[in-house]
């Protein structure tokens, strides 16, 4: 009795224990968003826990079963939950209804109730594994925000210095809030033939709860993805591994590993780091948002492959559904994603079918849906687009050399990139005998190789050929955690020692690269110094121990993959600073008068401008600019029109191709150089254009356009006019005789601009 009274009591106190660090999820939210009105995250958190993580959850339960945590089932339901709102809110927005989102509740009743009910074998997970999780929640909380919070300044004049990314997410986000099917809302004219689905959580969210669009797609919505794939990994890698122990290894990871390639030179570096708290990872949407949504993929995919319990075909068939959602979702999210899963699942496909002698049919359907959704996305999304990735081998490593200063080390370089981007695999050589037949490492394996061939053989104009490494990545976690949690109990304190050699190694070697490398010439002198510390502490810890060939791998492994961590808990303390261009490509005064256009118009009102070049009156017009669009959330005529290319002062003398449509430019750009009242009304009636915007940087305004339009804003540089419909010709009609032979008269219209009210505005008096 005195003994089950403490067990009781013990166990009582491991799930206060695990209780008393739930609260870190909500107290970093808060913490990592201070900057903000407290009303903005509580709305977020409010419409996450209503529509996202409830419902989601319900769906994730019904369709799959579980996958035997229900912390797990919280957080893969909550990532479920974002794919059926991905797919929800376009066909809201066709019918005229933004708020779709809001029937996630009652469709995830419905579906409570109307699928059979069955008992879920579940475990309760120990409190010191959340605890372990909550303690990567803390670290992602103070890297967001010493780092990943200032990277786009939202106001004040670094505002003014993005580079090209910013606002080209903070327009296609506009244009998912107001449009759909979207067009290219800085170029208006043409179907947006690129992946959007990433945009409308932060739309259905903006119509929701009313936070800004900027607050939204640079802070709130990229944290919470960056919370979603640390605790999505260690759901995962409870489920891979059957163990609890996973989750805290996993987050550990997301949070702290990396590759060699994050030199000291790489911490402000967006391209060449690629863990999900690398610039990349953060100022690209799409990519941030297939992470969360390829974790459940995953699982649901282990679940379909591995029969690990002989399942009915009502089950087979909800499995169907929730792959084929996610699916769906991601193909719609990222081209680069879709690949490197297809390819890990072939893969794995042909090893079922060749270990049981016929056909997997399990895998086979999967594939189809894989083809069958990646086919309906070139066609109906992309429009058929081609591609502008090519195939160039080597091309990654020439780029990176060129961004060193040039040499002639490309293969070391390629060596080295490559060996960092291979070092998380090595975690799976720890995973045991009888488990590496799981058809799971095969398919983390090849898809994880699938990604650094495609970095490695492909290029791209935009470096987007990175980001299968970046999708890679997670594979590697995934790897590396299922390896580290196959250990023994007794075997995780040598694997601890082993990690912080690996660590003291590599940053010993970068610390030297930052001193003494400055050029592409000695980029593998680091990387040598880091694994000679690291041979001489493996082989000097293995002596001491005296351990066995199981216990000398453990060390080796847990060395190597300690060399991996990345500078994100350096940058914690040394803050990497803003990807911001050395100019101002936001004209001063333009976020106010873009702002000022979008509460005085019509969502279906259209701009035109004068700015084009993301540098004003630059010698190389690098026609990258999205602001306008972006702020105002309306419809440009023509902006920019550099689709693929980042720009900012990596890309000095990028000059991009001529527009499409040279007639409608010449149009556009007419008017702010010579107005008319016939061209004017081209504008209105032709194409449909009712706001004007000038930047004085890019040519002063004409003297006679205050005379056909009204000048409506002007602060900064920028001036804002409104174009009205002309007055009639005959404003004072003759009089005609009556029948009764009384006069009559047509009343009068006044032959200047329709009055309207005057708004007043800093630097525009009103007359």
């Amino acid at each position: 009795m005195i003994r089950a009274g403490r067990r009781r009591a013990a166990g009582r106190g491991k799930r206060i224990a695990a209780l008393a660090s739930l609260p870190v999820l909500p107290l970093a939210w808060f913490v990592a968003l201070q900057e903000h009105p407290p009303w903005m995250p509580a709305a977020y958190l409010g419409y996450l826990l209503v529509v996202i993580v409830v419902p989601g959850t319900m769906f994730w339960r019904r369709l799959t079963g579980g996958v035997g945590w229900f912390s797990a089932d919280i957080v893969l339901g909550t990532a479920f939950g974002m794919a059926v709102e991905a797919l929800l809110y376009p066909i809201g927005m066709l019918f005229k209804m933004p708020f779709a989102a809001l029937l996630m509740p009652a469709l995830a009743l419905g579906v409570w109730r109307a699928l059979p009910r069955r008992k879920l074998p579940e475990r309760p997970t120990p409190w010191w594994s959340i605890a372990g999780a909550m303690v990567a929640v803390g670290v992602a909380a103070a890297w967001f925000v010493r780092v990943g919070s200032r990277l786009v300044p939202l106001d004040g004049s670094e505002a003014l210095r993005p580079n090209s990314d910013a606002p080209h997410n903070l327009a296609l986000a506009g244009e998912v809030t107001h449009h759909f099917p979207p067009r290219v809302p800085y170029a208006d004219g043409g179907w947006l033939t690129s992946h959007w689905t990433a945009y409308d959580h932060i739309a259905s969210v903006h119509w929701i709860t009313s936070v800004p669009l900027d607050v939204l797609t640079h802070r709130m919505v990229p944290f919470a993805w960056i919370l979603l794939t640390v605790l999505g990994a260690a759901a995962v890698g409870m489920m891979l591994t059957g163990r609890a122990v996973a989750a805290p290894i996993a987050a550990g990871l997301v949070v702290a590993g990396g590759d060699l390639v994050a030199w000291p030179w790489a911490v402000s570096d967006r391209v060449f780091a690629d863990g999900p708290f690398s610039l990349g990872q953060l100022t690209n949407p799409p990519q941030a948002f297939s992470t969360v949504l390829l974790l459940p993929l995953i699982a649901v995919t282990a679940l379909l492959l591995r029969r690990q319990s002989p399942k009915t075909r009502g089950e087979l068939f909800r499995l169907y559904v929730a792959a084929g959602v996610l699916i769906a979702a991601l193909a719609l999210t990222k081209a680069t994603a879709l690949p490197v899963y297809a390819t890990g699942l072939a893969v794995a496909w042909i090893y079922l079918t060749v270990r049981a002698g016929r056909l997997n049919l399990r895998a086979l359907v999967l594939g189809a849906g894989v083809a069958a959704a990646y086919a309906l996305t070139f066609f109906f999304v992309l429009r058929g687009a081609a591609s502008s990735v090519r195939f160039d081998p080597g091309a990654t490593f020439d780029s990176l050399a060129d961004r060193m200063g040039g040499g002639s080390a490309v293969p070391v370089i390629a060596a080295v990139v490559v060996v960092g981007w291979v070092m998380p695999v090595v975690g799976a050589l720890l995973i045991r005998r009888r488990l590496a037949r799981d058809p799971m490492v095969v398919f983390l394996l090849a898809g994880f190789v699938a990604a650094v061939l495609g970095a490695s053989l492909l290029a791209d104009r935009g470096e987007t050929q990175l980001f299968f490494v970046r999708t890679g990545f997670m594979f590697g976690v995934l790897l590396a955690t299922w390896g580290l949690g196959s250990l023994e109990r007794r075997q995780y304190w040598i694997a601890a020692v082993a990690l912080a050699i690996g660590v003291a190694a590599i940053y010993w070697g970068r610390y030297r690269s930052d001193k003494s490398c400055t050029s592409s010439n000695c980029f593998g002198q680091g990387l040598v110094v880091a694994l000679v510390i690291a041979a001489i502490g493996i082989g000097v810890f293995g002596l001491v121990l005296r351990g066995s060939r199981r216990t000398w791998a453990v060390i080796a492994v847990a060395v190597l993959v300690g060399t991996t961590v990345s500078p994100t808990i350096a940058s914690v303390r040394k803050f990497a600073s803003p990807p911001l261009t050395s100019y101002e490509s936001i004209a001063p005064g333009g976020i106010e008068a873009a702002r000022f256009i979008r509460r005085n118009s019509g969502s279906d009102d259209r701009i035109a401008t004068n700015v084009h070049c993301h540098q004003a009156r630059a010698s190389h017009c690098q026609t990258g600019s999205y602001w306008i669009a972006g702020y105002a959330e309306r419809r440009v005529l023509v902006e920019g029109w550099a689709y693929q290319t980042r720009v900012d002062d990596t890309y000095p003398a990028g000059v991009q191709g001529p527009y499409s449509d040279q007639e409608q430019l010449q149009i556009n750009d007419e008017v702010f150089s010579n107005p008319t009242r016939q061209l004017i009304e081209t504008l209105r009636t032709k194409y449909d254009v009712q706001w004007l915007l000038l930047d004085e940087r890019v040519s002063a305004p004409p003297k006679n356009l205050d005379k056909l339009t009204e000048l409506r804003f002007q602060l900064g540089t920028v001036r804002v006019y409104q174009i009205y419909p002309p007055p009639p010709e005959t404003p004072f009609p003759t009089r005609t005789p009556s029948p009764t032979g009384t006069p009559t008269q047509t009343p009068s219209f006044p032959t200047g601009p329709l009055p309207t009210q005057q708004t007043t505005t800093p630097g525009l008096q009103s007359p």
